[in-house]
């Protein structure tokens, strides 16, 4: 029955193969989208422009916060505390 049942689903094999590939995708797409790296990268950069006078209080204030809100969202999904 083995080879009979690979011979009647071979016909779906580019439809399970596409989306394999695209499960893939979103799976990479999901790990860059949680990691923190780039946050805190933004963070420290954030902080040298405030040093630098390149931005105001406010401004830094402001962006400062978002990046903070988005490290706490990815903290949350990490520990599977959040929404999904």
């Amino acid at each position: 029955m083995g080879l009979l049942a690979q011979l009647i689903t071979l016909p779906l094999l580019p439809v399970k193969t596409a989306l394999w590939a695209a499960q893939r995708v979103a799976d990479q797409a999901e790990a860059e989208y949680y990691d923190p790296a780039p946050i805190r990268a933004e963070l420290a950069d954030l902080e040298r422009r405030l040093e630098a006078g390149e931005i105001d209080e406010e401004t830094f204030d402001r962006e400062e916060d978002r990046l903070i809100d988005r490290l706490m969202e990815i903290e949350r999904y990490r520990t599977g505390t959040g929404d999904r």
